[in-house]
């Protein structure tokens, strides 16, 4: 019992909701007992006209031949123009529009045969009491509308065609007597490939009829599938001759499982051998996404849909409104209001899935009410126009306008005959109807001119398997093609969502979408659909699914290890406050502190003879030099402006030339000084005039010509490296010229190497406080450094190498001062008994310094 009402609630609460939904949703019923299905019987409807109200008998038709009800809505949508019409005094007024009907099922095969016989028409002659028909509609089977169409012609009578648009029976050289009604298929391609879009499927198949209508929509499916990058796995042409189409089958359905396609497009003449290529798919248990058109959407006689599917079937139908009434009248036409006393109507019966009444029940009003309550309470919903059923509806209307448009043009070509047969010409009526535009009762714009109708607006439903009974409906979007190209589809969120688990929807792609951060490479000799996923190259990105290209980051952005994301890259240089530029900072103000220091030392104690030996004045200019060699450090250390730039490069060769050109100086004095007190040496004067001063000036005079030409030619300047750090933008200053770089870099070197091959021959000249022992090791200890500092520099990075070159002349100078001036410093200050001239003074002592 808690089952059944749960059942009962959960349909309770669906019809509620489809009933409070816009677009509408329907049950469909299957019925396994039904050998039938609901496929549309090939009918004639044959219209002719009286005089005064004559009231269509309904049941006159031949109740005894087995229909469908996608049949019986043919023949209600056909009576209820005609009601409308014969009762509107605006249309035909006193005069009445009556139909004679005949429906045969076609089977598989079969030829079908009509009433429609050639005794009952003889060109030219008709019988006194004999009705004249103006017009034949006929619908749905296009084959079978080609072999009537010779015997219309013969008979000179105009014929409408209801069913699905068809391209063969638009040859008016062929069939110049008919007209068909439904739009064409102008926009199903781009609608069908738009929906594959909206679903990112790119890798589908198609199944259509082997005919000219067929291969159209082929040809139009594959150039829309090529400009929105939709590719087609495979595409099965099925031959419209059943025993040839049957030798095939096989192949066809090898290709399908074949392919990996999940999504397979179905459009032809659903009469042809595909309902067999579908009913083995579904035997063998291979399920694709069928999409189609609403022809397709039948129960067949099995008992199941015809493109039955696990994961949903989607049909494309045109758009039409609502014809109003339409269900309330079916549901109130049944024999006791009418005067044919046929029995109980199988027809009506039928059509609301009534079982057979039992014996005592041959009447209506003979039925106990709760066997008709039973019987109403089983009507499924969803008893709306199907697209021929709205083209019959519109056809019949069209037909009426043409005759009131012919009334209007000839108002007294009628006498009152009222009740008999009226005489029109049926080929002028013809005309009239291919040119007429119409509103009909639902509103909607009847363009009957098929080169002026717009493009066709298609609504998108959804079908899927509810119970073994059931199968559920819904419409979920529509496509219009007169709108611009992004608007066109529309898809209802909402009613996806109740309907579609968009999640669980078969991926129907041909390879798996590159995420973010590779880019598709195609592959020789497969489709476009079909590539492969290749990483971003360095600093470039892809940040959406499926790209073609990596987009290159700007130079002030660089790539994430995803390659996903362009970040912002950070300014870098050697600032004070990161802790190698506090390191070297403090290093530099440090030794430039302890140099002064020993400047003042030395200035304190300029009367004793450790520094008065080897020229005092050089010493002092040396450490002046040297506190200006570790002052430069700082240039480096900050943000770099162009005068900062400038400052460096210059600061940085003159201080450091002064310094080594001191060294040259002090370290020939040395020579000279030993050289003069050798007999005979004339040497004297050099020694007294204070020519080693003057290597320093020339030296550096050199230095500064190099330096002009350099800021002359390319000065320093200030430069974003944005390439040599990942991630980083390193702020430097640029050398300019490289070959100025290195050769003021050079000259300087040649100084120091001249000083120190001089201090190196000075090493072992006897005296008491020689320090050419000195000047070569701090010479020594000065030209590795720099020597070291090429290799090295060039293979640094960033700020690292600003670090190199500051660390460089910070270990360069401290080698000058340390190995030169702490032992001095250490005699002066620890050891002051050393530092007199009684102790300068010694029987070995060889020479004396001359100031």
């Amino acid at each position: 019992m808690f089952s059944l009402i749960s059942v009962f609630w959960f349909l309770k609460i669906s019809l509620i909701f489809c009933h409070l939904s816009d677009p509408k949703c329907f049950w469909r019923i299957k019925d396994t007992k039904n050998n039938l299905g609901d496929a549309e019987n090939y009918c004639s409807f044959s219209i002719s006209t009286k005089h005064g109200y004559v009231k269509n008998d309904y049941f006159s038709w031949n109740l005894d031949k087995q229909v469908t009800p996608k049949t019986n809505h043919l023949i209600f949508s056909v009576y209820l123009a005609l009601e409308e019409i014969n009762m509107n005094f605006h249309i035909l007024p006193n005069i009445s529009m009556v139909v004679n009907i005949e429906c045969v099922l076609q089977k598989d095969g079969e030829k079908t045969g009509l009433a429609l016989q050639t005794k009952e028409f003889i060109p030219n002659y008709f019988c006194t009491d004999e009705r004249r028909y103006l017009i034949i509609f006929t619908a749905p089977i296009w084959a079978v509308t080609t072999r009537l169409g010779p015997l219309m012609f013969m008979y000179s009578i105009p014929e409408l065609f209801c069913g699905h648009f068809h391209l063969s029976l638009s040859d008016n050289e062929h069939f110049p007597h008919l007209y068909q009604i439904s739009p064409k298929d102008t926009s199903l391609p781009l609608a069908m490939v738009s929906l594959m879009v909206h679903f990112k499927w790119n890798w589908i198949g198609a199944m259509i009829t082997n005919d000219d209508h067929g291969i159209q929509f082929l040809s139009k499916l594959r150039g829309e599938m090529q400009k929105h990058i939709v590719c087609l796995s495979f595409a099965i042409t099925i031959l419209t001759e059943h025993s040839m189409a049957r030798k095939e089958f096989q192949r066809y359905f090898n290709r399908i499982v074949m392919s990996s396609a999940k999504v397979v497009i179905v459009y032809g003449d659903y009469t042809s051998p595909i309902d067999i290529v579908l009913h083995l798919c579904k035997s063998k248990g291979i399920f694709r996404i069928w999409v189609s058109v609403s022809q397709f959407d039948m129960i067949t006689n099995l008992g199941d849909f015809m493109l039955y599917s696990s994961s949903g079937t989607f049909i494309f139908s045109h758009q039409k409104p609502e014809i109003s009434g339409f269900q309330q009248f079916i549901q109130t036409i049944h024999p006791s209001n009418y005067s044919s006393e046929f029995s109980f109507a199988k027809l009506w019966w039928t059509y609301f899935r009534c079982s057979l009444p039992p014996s005592n029940c041959k009447k209506l009003k003979n039925c106990p009410t709760k066997i008709v309550f039973k019987w109403l309470f089983m009507t499924p919903l969803g008893m709306a126009m199907s697209d021929t059923c709205y083209n019959l509806y519109n056809a019949i209307y069209a037909v009426a306008h043409s005759l009131h448009e012919m009334l209007l043009q000839q108002v007294d070509m009628w006498p009152n005959n009222a009740g008999k047969k009226l005489e029109f010409d049926t080929w002028k009526m013809f005309s009239i109807l291919k040119t007429l535009q119409f509103v009909n009762p639902a509103g909607d714009l009847v363009n009957m001119n098929q080169n002026l109708k717009q493009d066709t607006e298609y609504d998108i439903f959804y079908i899927m398997d509810f119970q073994n009974d059931y199968g559920l409906k819904m419409k979920i979007g529509r496509f219009s093609g007169h709108l611009p190209s992004r608007q066109q589809l529309y898809m209802s969120k909402e009613m996806m969502e109740w309907v579609i688990d968009v999640d669980q929807i078969l991926p129907s792609i041909c390879s798996m979408p590159c995420r973010p951060g590779l880019r598709k490479s195609s592959q020789e000799e497969k489709d476009i659909c079909c590539f492969v996923c290749n990483p971003c190259l360095e600093n470039e990105i892809s940040n959406m699914t499926n790209m073609d290209q990596c987009v290159k980051c700007r130079e002030d952005q660089y790539a994430n290890e995803d390659h996903t994301l362009c970040l912002q890259k950070v300014v870098s240089i050697l600032d004070y406050r990161d802790p190698l530029g506090k390191a070297l900072a403090g290093s530099a103000l440090c030794f430039s502190v302890l140099t002064s220091v020993v400047l003042c030392i030395f200035l304190k104690h300029r009367e004793t003879p450790i520094v008065k030996a080897n020229n005092q004045t050089l010493s002092y200019v040396l450490l002046i030099s040297l506190v200006f060699c570790f002052i430069c450090s700082f240039l480096y250390i900050g943000h770099p402006t162009m005068v900062i730039c400038i400052l460096q490069q210059t600061t940085f060769a003159i201080a450091f030339t002064v310094a080594t050109s001191t060294i040259l100086a002090k370290t020939i004095t040395v020579l000279l000084a030993f050289k003069i007190t050798i007999p005979g040496r004339r040497m004297r004067w050099l020694l007294v005039s204070g020519a080693p001063k003057y290597i320093i000036l020339i030296c550096t005079m050199i230095q500064l010509i190099l330096c002009g030409i350099w800021l002359g030619t390319s000065p320093p300047f200030v430069d974003a490296d944005v390439q040599v750090v990942h991630g980083h933008i390193i702020i430097v200053c640029n050398k300019g010229s490289v070959i100025a770089f290195y050769c003021v870099l050079g000259y300087m070197g040649s100084v120091a190497l001249a000083s120190f091959t001089v201090a190196f021959l000075a090493r072992n000249l006897p005296d008491t406080f020689n320090e050419a022992k000195l000047l070569t090791f701090s010479m020594l200890v000065f030209c590795s450094v720099w020597i070291t500092f090429i290799p090295v520099y060039h293979s640094t990075k960033g700020k690292t190498m600003v670090a190199v070159e500051v660390f460089c002349i910070l270990a360069s100078s401290a080698g000058l001062l340390l190995c030169i001036f702490a032992p001095k410093c250490y005699i002066i200050l620890l050891r002051p008994h050393i530092n007199s001239f009684q102790k300068f003074r010694k029987p070995h002592a060889k020479a004396e310094y001359i100031s």
